[in-house]
């Protein structure tokens, strides 16, 4: 069935940097695209970025090009998410999901505040 497992979020200040890790369990993830989603309170969970299963292709929300890099360690069966230069409107729970298998991680928090 599988599972996924986020870490590495925490409370940051505006211009500081996280690194996300999203480790899976259970299914050989090599095989998947895995993707990062957030979501702020009274919010609809939004994308963030998706990254294919061999890494060929990533692709970024406009909201956070630039600032935030997909990317995986298949060894590892983990996809990171490095954020740079966090904004107060970064905070969110961060979730990883792999759509083909209908699975979704329990979650990470990230709040940026002064």
């Amino acid at each position: 069935q599988g599972r996924l497992v986020e870490s590495g979020g925490g409370v940051v200040h505006p211009g500081g940097s996280l690194r996300l890790s999203c480790e899976a369990s259970g299914f050989t993830a090599s095989d998947y695209a895995i993707s990062w989603y957030r979501q702020s309170p009274g919010k609809e969970r939004e994308f963030v970025a998706t990254i294919d299963a061999r890494a060929y292709v990533r692709d970024h929300a406009d909201s956070v090009r630039g600032r935030f890099t997909i990317s995986r360690d298949n060894s590892k069966s983990t996809v990171y998410l490095k954020m740079n230069n966090l904004k107060s409107e970064d905070t969110a729970r961060y979730y990883c999901h792999v759509r083909s298998r209908h699975l979704w991680g329990q979650g990470t928090q990230v709040t940026v505040s002064s």
